[in-house]
């Protein structure tokens, strides 16, 4: 991974580049109803520190390396146990809607009025015991059924009564993106892509069947996400990489891996159609975070990145920036000068600026239908 210098003319470019966007999520913000609170059941991808709530890191081991430098280096200065360089999506949608940063749930002594996060890393929609995939003594179990779990305690907190929450609720955006872990869990621990797709209808069932607990809680405005083309992301690179040329498409993705997601991307849209049609007064956007990676991975450029294939912190001198022995935050890992240009923070999660443009195109289009703000 080649460390790069920046330009006079590619600083200027970003510097337009991020006042255009920050006039769009300011005006977002100004113009726009205000939402109640956002809620948020994630994983890693949109965890805002559940994994250390009140500074205590959960667990040891290899996931501390969030709780190291140099994450969190573009935003806030210091890590906070965010898995990006910066700020997460959901961080985005807060600051365009005039909301604050959201609040891990496992927080304690927090006013959760304007939202919580129930994200956490290794988040899923399937119920697992998480220990038997990590080796780790500690179950971190961010199950859907156990952030649902977490957000039902908070609710007395927050809006009081069940009738006062319904009320309350209706006025807050929630934000589902639940489902990549239920697939990676698998195939990292030695199933095959068809033996990871067997699990797809009941995947897909608890995913619908948590949107459709959330509407009987109150919500009434609903993000769903679907999953990232995890082919093209350095981790799936190089964890299954494959001397057959044909295992690779075209842009260097690999084929079979985004295969998979794009059937389970497509059981979950026509689940969702059927889910709206039986609910016709809620309003469910399908956030179609796939096709904005698909893009950025077809022209890079054209989207503001220079490499998409390519982590910016991890082991600069293995293909793609990846080593598992090397990840960012160990020894042996470095970071690029330009995070920026990169799709991916860590070879895992999202950068800073690619969260920005996952936001921004779920605002306003054309990632989610219907766009947050139409």
């Amino acid at each position: 991974m080649a460390v790069v210098s920046t330009s006079l003319s590619s600083y200027v470019a970003l510097s337009c580049c991020c006042l255009m966007a920050a006039a769009t999520l300011a005006a977002a913000a100004a113009s726009e109803p205000r939402y109640n609170a956002m809620f948020n059941l994630g994983d890693s991808t949109s965890d805002t520190g559940n994994l250390c709530p009140d500074g205590r890191l959960l667990l040891t081991g290899v996931f501390g390396i969030f709780a190291r430098p140099p994450y969190g280096n573009t935003y806030f200065g210091k890590p906070t146990c965010l898995c990006s360089d910066g700020r997460v999506n959901v961080d985005f949608l807060s600051q365009a809607l005039g909301l604050p940063f959201l609040t891990p749930s496992l927080a304690h002594g927090k006013d959760f009025r304007q939202g919580a996060n129930m994200a956490i890393v290794g988040g899923t929609a399937r119920d697992y015991d998480t220990s038997a995939y990590t080796g780790y003594d500690v179950n971190l179990n961010g199950s859907m059924k156990n952030q649902m779990e977490a957000l039902q305690r908070l609710l007395p907190s927050i809006c009081g009564t069940p009738q006062n929450c319904k009320d309350y609720l209706a006025k807050s955006l929630f934000v589902f993106q639940l489902g990549e872990n239920d697939y990676s869990l698998q195939l990292i621990n030695g199933a095959t892509v068809d033996e990871a797709s067997k699990n797809m209808p009941i995947i897909v069932s608890t995913i619908t069947s948590g949107v459709e607990k959330l509407i009987t809680l109150g919500a009434v405005h609903i993000v769903v996400s679907n999953i990232a083309p995890l082919g093209c992301y350095p981790m799936y690179l190089f964890i299954f990489q494959s001397s057959n040329k044909s295992d690779y498409d075209e842009n260097g993705c690999l084929r079979n891996y985004n295969i998979l997601f794009n059937r389970h991307n497509a059981l979950l849209r026509i689940s969702l159609s059927k889910l709206q049609k039986k609910h016709r007064r809620i309003r469910i956007m399908y956030a179609d975070l796939a096709s904005h990676f698909y893009h950025i991975v077809l022209d890079p450029r054209k989207f503001g990145f220079k490499t998409v294939l390519t982590s910016c912190c991890g082991k600069a001198d293995s293909p793609n920036g990846f080593d598992l022995e090397a990840l960012c935050g160990m020894d042996g890992a470095s970071v690029c000068h330009e995070p920026w240009g990169h799709l991916t923070w860590d070879g895992m999660h999202p950068s800073d600026a690619a969260n920005e443009r996952v936001a921004n195109g779920w605002l306003n289009g054309p990632y989610s239908q219907p766009p947050i703000l139409k």
